[in-house]
Order: C-alpha cells, then structure tokens, then sequence
C-alpha cells in the first residue's frame, strides 16, 4: 500500500476527533501513515506559527512519501507563499511525492504551478473527508474512496458527473482538448491576482469551488476574473460545489442561478456546472497543473487526462 504523510499546512486542527478518525482509517486501508510532528500545533488560528507550518511542508517534500496529505485547509497558506522551497516540491513531486489537497491549499498548488508548473492534486484532505462519518456504516464517503484508491494504483485517468438540470446556455455535445486544467477556491484564487504566484494560464480549463460565500459575494469575485480578463483567456470555465451560504432577506430572487445566467451573458466561452469538488463528502481528484479533455454528452460531462504518477 501507500506511504502517507499528513501535515497541516493551514489552520489549526481543532476537531481531534475527526482527524483520529480519518488516521484510523487510512491505516485499516493498509497505509503507512506518517504524522508531521507539528501536525496538531496550533497558533492563534493556524497550526503553528508561519515557520513551522513552512517547515511541515518542507519535510512533507523531503519525506518520500508517495502522499502528502493536509490534514484541513482554513486559512494560512497565502501569508507563506514567499518562504516555500517551490523547486524542493517540485524536484518531490518528480521523485513520486503526490501533494494533495483542496481549499486553503489552492494557494500553494497555484503558487507551485506559477513558479514550476509542478502538477499536484486537488482531492480529499484528512479531517473533512477521511474522517468523515458519511456512509451507514460511518466510513467516509464511497465515491471520494474510490477515486483515491485509482488515483494511488495509478488508474485515475479522469472524472465524469451529470450538469444540474438547466441546460440554458450549455452545448448539448462539447470537446475540448489539450487544455490545461487548473484552478481551485475562487475566494483563495482572486486573492491572488496580480502576485507573482498567480499562474497565467491561456487556453486553460478553469475549476472553481467555494463555502459561505454568498452569491452575490461569488458573483464579486467571478467579475473580478471577468474583468481582469482571466476568464477570456480560458477554452471553459467548470464550476464546481458552492455550499453553506444562508439567503438574505434583501435576496428577492437573488441566487446562485442569478450569477450564472449574468455570467453566461457575458462570456463567450461554454460554463459548466455541478462538478464534485468543493467542501462535500462526495469529490473528485484533479490534476491541477495538467492536459486535459473536457467533453460534454447532454448532461453527461467527462474530464480526461493522461495519469501522470
């Protein structure tokens, strides 16, 4: 089975419970977990300070692991950008060291991307997915499960979903090819815009995900892209789960498919929604960094790339 190194890069752990858990878990799949020494540091809100959460990342690089895995996301990475060994990671991620995570960890996967165009992986983190009582039996969810499973045998070639009933200005057939695949938490990726560890992707396919963001609050930052012109610059934008916001009583009709059919109007390019990735027990594995097809049957939406590990 797989090596497995689990540090906290981000926010401190504060459910112990769920972290046991998904350790526990991990382990009866027949795993080698590794704990960072300061995987339950804490700080004010992050897990240790800014140097020992950049010293977790470093010996999650030089740990030969064939998983780093976050232990959460939160808030954190952003602040240490600029201390990150990029080239170490990379030089890791070359050597068989998968990195992988989602949420706060956009920031370092757009950071390596920018600086080395690295790929890592957008996927499961340890206290909201492996720890997480989903299933009758209290296991984590089966389909995250198994596209874990693939993506550790080396079988992970792609990810299919069905778009939301509305198929209002979405092509009923759609290919796009040779296109790389990147992207992450909207709220982490517009903050940073216009630093040097922003990728400049073109012809791109671009995920995006978010939690208690409400829509108007998206719709800021989706016009942020727009009008930074970073959405033009993709071949298709694939929007994935946007959860826990709360309605305003000022809403009146205010929602999600509010910002999405504005954002339709004024983008040429094809958006496609319902994606499972986001802060939900059922998701998916992504390469960010990597070549991909995206194709579209009706409502039957496939993303496709070559493994790379």
């Amino acid at each position: 089975m797989s090596h497995i190194y689990i540090y906290s890069p981000s926010s401190a752990v504060r459910d112990k419970a769920a972290f046991r858990r998904g350790i526990r878990h991990l382990q009866k799949q027949g795993h080698e977990v590794e704990l960072d020494p300061n995987a339950l540091s804490s700080a004010t809100r992050f897990a240790g300070d800014d140097e020992t959460r950049l010293a977790a990342i470093h010996r999650a690089a030089a740990s030969g692991a064939d998983v780093a895995l976050i232990a959460r996301g939160g808030y954190g990475l952003t602040r240490i950008l600029p201390g990150l060994k990029y080239r170490s990671i990379a030089k890791a991620i070359e050597a068989g060291t998968q990195f992988v995570g989602f949420s706060d960890f956009t920031a370092l996967q757009l950071g390596l991307l920018a600086k080395t165009g690295a790929v890592s992986w957008a996927g499961p983190s340890v206290c909201d997915d492996f720890g997480a009582q989903v299933e009758e039996d209290g296991s984590p969810d089966v389909v995250m499960q198994a596209c874990f499973d693939d993506f550790l045998a080396g079988q992970g070639e792609g990810a299919g979903w069905r778009l939301n009933p509305d198929r209002a200005a979405t092509p009923r057939a759609l290919e796009i090819g040779n296109a790389m695949l990147w992207g992450g938490n909207l709220s982490v990726l517009v903050s940073m815009l216009g630093t040097p560890y922003f990728p400049e992707v073109k012809g791109g396919i671009l995920f995006l995900e978010d939690v208690g963001e409400h829509p108007y609050r998206l719709e800021r930052m989706l016009t942020q892209l727009l009008h930074s012109g970073v959405l033009a610059r993709q071949k298709a934008l694939v929007l994935g789960q946007f959860t826990a916001w709360k309605a305003a009583p000022n809403d009146k009709g205010f929602k999600f498919e509010t910002v999405l059919q504005w954002l339709r109007s004024h983008l040429k390019i094809p958006v496609l929604t319902n994606l499972p990735m986001g802060h939900v027990a059922t998701k998916v594995m992504l390469p960010v960094g990597q070549k991909a097809t995206l194709s579209l049957q009706q409502r039957d939406a496939f993303l496709l790339w070559a493994h790379a590990h």
